[in-house]
């Protein structure tokens, strides 16, 4: 039997750990139409990858639809024959979904606030016209510990993007099957199976504060090499007791 490379090993470890986040969390059931946005970066590539072949293990048993969006008023060039290849590669439905948003409806919102929100409303329809159930994201641990460091330090609140999130409004459910996994782990596996970059040019990228964040975290962990573990856990064991509590 031939020995694992340590590329084989990385993305065995990696299966392992979305095999756990679909299990502990309940991301996905029996029955389940999943339908996965992607965008064409690695994180994203790597999902279609691991559900792709999650998809054809007896439990649970699942289908998978992918689906490219478009946002056309900002400068942003896909391969899109690259991207339905990969769909392809794991035989699941491609779907591409072209729109877009006007920066001044709102000014009180930012603009990357209503591309995103945009780019989720239609991942909703599509949802809808594919008959899916969830709709699978790929924010990894880095996106969900960067989000909590970013609430707390500019909401006041101690919360995050959760691996599953219920949308009572549209009748579905949103999941993060990547939660337990790094952005380190997610580097490596991209460039392992070479998955191909897309050509990005958003005008309005530089005015997020994540890269910030990004080198908060990264601080962390220089100083304890298990705090993104124990930020992690600290999501699950609020010691209420040991909290402010106002009287009135």
């Amino acid at each position: 039997m031939a020995k694992l490379t340590a590329e084989e090993l990385l993305f065995r470890k990696v299966e392992e750990k979305v095999k756990k986040a679909i299990f502990e969390y309940g991301l996905i059931k029996d029955g389940d139409r999943v339908l996965i946005g992607l965008s064409g970066g690695k994180d994203s590539l790597a999902l279609v990858d691991l559900l792709g072949r999650r998809s054809k293990i007896f439990q649970p048993r699942f289908e998978v639809v992918v689906t490219h969006i478009v946002m056309s008023n900002i400068p942003y060039r896909s391969d899109l024959e690259y991207l339905r290849g990969c769909a392809e590669l794991h035989g699941l439905p491609f779907i591409v979904h072209e729109t877009s948003f006007d920066a001044s409806t709102d000014k009180r919102k930012s603009p990357c606030f209503l591309c995103s929100w945009t780019r989720r409303k239609a991942l909703f329809e599509i949802a809808k016209q594919q008959q899916c159930n969830k709709i699978a994201l790929g924010h990894h641990q880095d996106d969900l510990l960067e989000t909590l460091l970013m609430n707390m330090i500019h909401q006041g609140a101690i919360g995050t993007m959760p691996p599953r999130l219920k949308m009572e409004k549209f009748a579905m459910e949103i999941i993060r099957p990547l939660c337990l996994v790094s952005e380190q782990e997610l580097k490596q596996i991209a460039a392992w199976r070479g998955y191909q970059k897309q050509i990005k040019n958003c005008p309005y990228e530089s005015g997020s504060s994540r890269s910030d964040i990004k080198e908060v975290l990264a601080r962390l962990e220089e100083i304890n090499p298990e705090a993104r573990y124990s930020l992690w856990k600290s999501m699950s064991n609020i010691q209420a007791e040991y909290l402010p509590h106002k009287i009135m």
